[in-house]
């Protein structure tokens, strides 16, 4: 039974996406779907927290010859799967670098959506902790109906609260939208 429908359509409009697409069946015809998973989340992460590999991935000027050669050094030193390394080639040889991260989040959907899991999408002022992680999924895990995972990102122009995206469903709890609003509401 395939639950990626709605999930690989939208994913698929997006230029990232078309890549995690095609990374997708790639790994899928090849049963490597865990491996791939594992090695764009390491890369999205390293992104990051590495000064020099984000600089790398938002680089304008760095020749494609360079830019290959040197995603492939950071692919072989981070011992990625050779279909990952090979997607960075990609996105190194046609100046996509600086979507890395947004492709490693849109293959995590595919992926889930692959094994019939729901991804929401959480962004929030600061880094969630541990126990505040496991409410969020309790109560994600209540208003859908089956397990949720969870893929994080911070942006402290919130300034509190969140924001939840499942699918096309945006969720928004944050403090930002919430003097917007009430801003909005005193000019009326």
């Amino acid at each position: 039974m395939d639950h990626s429908g709605g999930t690989s359509a939208n994913i698929q409009a997006s230029l990232a996406g078309r890549y995690a697409t095609a990374l997708f069946e790639l790994a899928r015809d090849s049963k490597a779907i865990d491996a791939v998973e594992k090695s764009m989340s390491a890369v999205a992460k390293a992104v990051g927290e590495s000064a020099d590999l984000k600089a790398l991935t938002s680089n304008p000027v760095l020749t494609r010859a360079d830019a290959k050669k040197a995603i492939a050094a950071v692919a072989k030193a981070m011992k990625l799967d050779p279909l990952s390394a090979k997607t960075l080639g990609v996105l190194a040889e046609n100046r996509r670098l600086g979507e890395t991260v947004s492709v490693a989040r849109a293959y995590t959907a595919l992926a889930a959506a692959h094994r019939g899991e729901v991804t929401a999408e959480v962004t929030s002022a600061h880094t969630l902790t541990a126990a505040q992680m496991k409410a969020l999924s309790a109560k994600l895990k209540a208003r859908v109906g089956s397990d949720v995972a969870i893929q994080t990102k911070v942006d402290p122009s919130l300034l509190g609260g969140m924001t939840v995206r499942i699918g096309s469903q945006m969720i928004d709890n944050s403090i930002k939208t919430r003097l917007n609003t009430l801003a909005a509401a005193m000019k009326g």
